[in-house]
């Protein structure tokens, strides 16, 4: 995220000019170049000139790198706890109407964690939130591990929820803004490859958890075991990160206030965006949830059937988010969008209408590459300007991750009446509303003449 400091030694700021602190001295030649990966360390300074932070440029590579690499590792630790929910359960002795009111708790700390995400990073700089937010969600692993094995204790776990989702929520907005601005300083998008990484971060963590079950690891062990690969993750990679960010104009910005945060939420673009993000969390979130289902249900496969269906889907939005990196490149993001919700639109649909398995799989990896796409590039939209991406990714991020939480009970109630695959025509609109607003993701200041210089000529 971009931050605001007087000197290298003073917290960063979420809105700031200034450079990374930790990084190679360049000469003056290369920090009035457009910035390239390969400066190289130690470069000298002309005569009389002594390189300051206002010189420095982030090792662009490792920050990159580190960036995926932090994108992954919240991945595994949320595959983590969401494949042992099962043995949570009966660790716990619970019935299911218990467990919805479990994972309320991590609904509850994930929604505070969103609100606060831009204060915190604001106060605290990307490095060292992603620094504590890591090592918080580990913290969060053992006391969830602790609570329904070592204690049987529901309160526990119930706490250890609120934790792991509030710090979950920190890292997620954090590692966002981050990834939107190595795309500022790479001139190219790499969201959508970003959270590519995280869903390959969720496959390691759920075949993990899969391999310990089968050997009956006990809870405990097992969410320890993640929470220490997860807190060395937490305490290594941030330190990639720079400290501080150059505001990609060059010009410096003040740092942000509260009032400037909440501002934000008043901003037609940025409201937008925000159902841009609601749109698409719906069509991703209702696949994560009642895919399966819908196919055992409404379309008689058993279970084994229905869980391919939902592989299938989960495939084809880690093909389209690789995929439609390169797309969004070429052809520009609000193309993209539009597209995207076409692809979903028309896959949904397929699936919903006709009854046959050969177009039903079809539809479905319509579906689910026409849901890559509208997550990462909304957070991208939001991140355009560095002075306030901590604010706009949080409020935007809000309502997706709302749309997450509250969307799948909705579908279940809806789905009660009419079925659960007529129920997703709910979701079809919604979608189509995403792609009416897409143009609001327009891209805009650095960002679009970036993107205007890198549009392929002829």
């Amino acid at each position: 995220m971009s931050h605001s400091t007087p000197n290298a030694d003073t917290p960063a700021t979420a809105g700031a000019a200034g450079a990374a602190a930790n990084t190679a001295p360049a000469s003056s030649a290369a920090a009035n170049a457009a910035p390239a990966s390969g400066t190289a360390p130690g470069a000298a300074s002309p005569a009389g000139t002594t390189p300051t932070a206002s010189t420095r440029k982030p090792r662009v590579p490792a920050w990159r790198n580190a960036v995926f690499a932090i994108f992954a590792v919240n991945g595994f630790a949320m595959a983590t706890w969401v494949a042992r929910i099962p043995a949570v359960r009966d660790d716990l002795g619970i019935d299911p109407a218990r467990v919805g009111i479990l994972i309320a708790g991590l609904s509850a700390g994930a929604i505070v964690g969103l609100i606060l995400s831009s204060h915190v990073l604001a106060l605290l700089g990307g490095r060292r939130s992603l620094h504590i937010a890591l090592v918080v969600q580990a913290i969060g692993l053992v006391i969830i591990g602790l609570g329904a094995e070592a204690l049987a204790s529901f309160p526990v776990a119930f706490a250890g929820l609120i934790v792991f989702g509030f710090s979950s929520s920190i890292c997620d907005v954090g590692m966002n803004v981050e990834g939107s601005l190595v795309e500022h300083r790479e001139k190219r998008t790499l969201l959508p490859l970003m959270h590519a990484a995280w869903s390959l971060g969720t496959v390691t963590g759920g075949a993990v958890a899969a391999l310990v079950a089968q050997f009956d690891v006990v809870l405990s062990v097992h969410l320890s075991v993640a929470a220490v690969l997860v807190a060395i993750g937490g305490l290594v990679l941030p330190r990639f990160v720079p400290k501080h960010h150059e505001n990609p104009t060059g010009e410096e910005t003040k740092p942000t206030t509260m009032r400037d945060r909440l501002s934000i939420w008043l901003e037609p673009r940025t409201l937008l965006i925000g159902l841009i993000l609601l749109g698409m969390a719906f069509a991703e979130g209702s696949a994560n949830d009642w895919l399966a289902l819908a196919m055992v249900d409404d379309r008689g496969l058993d279970h084994a059937e229905g869980a391919a269906m939902f592989t299938i889907f989960t495939v084809a939005m880690t093909i389209g988010r690789v995929g439609g990196t390169v797309a969004v490149n070429r052809i520009g993001r609000v193309p993209a969008l539009i597209g995207s919700a076409v692809f979903a639109i028309v896959g949904l649909v397929t699936v919903i209408l006709i009854d046959n398995p050969v177009t039903t799989i079809v539809g479905i990896v319509l579906w689910g590459i026409g849901a890559s796409l509208g997550f990462p590039l909304g957070m991208s939209a939001a991140a355009d300007d560095p002075a306030k991406a901590a604010a706009r990714v949080s409020a935007v991020a809000t309502v997706g991750y709302a749309a997450f939480l509250v969307g799948p009970p909705v579908i279940g109630i809806i789905g009660d009446s009419i079925g659960l695959l007529n129920a997703l025509l709910v979701v079809v609109g919604l979608i189509a509303i995403a792609g009416f607003a897409s143009p609001a993701a327009r891209e805009s200041g650095v960002r679009a003449r970036a993107a205007k210089e890198s549009t392929p000529k002829g």
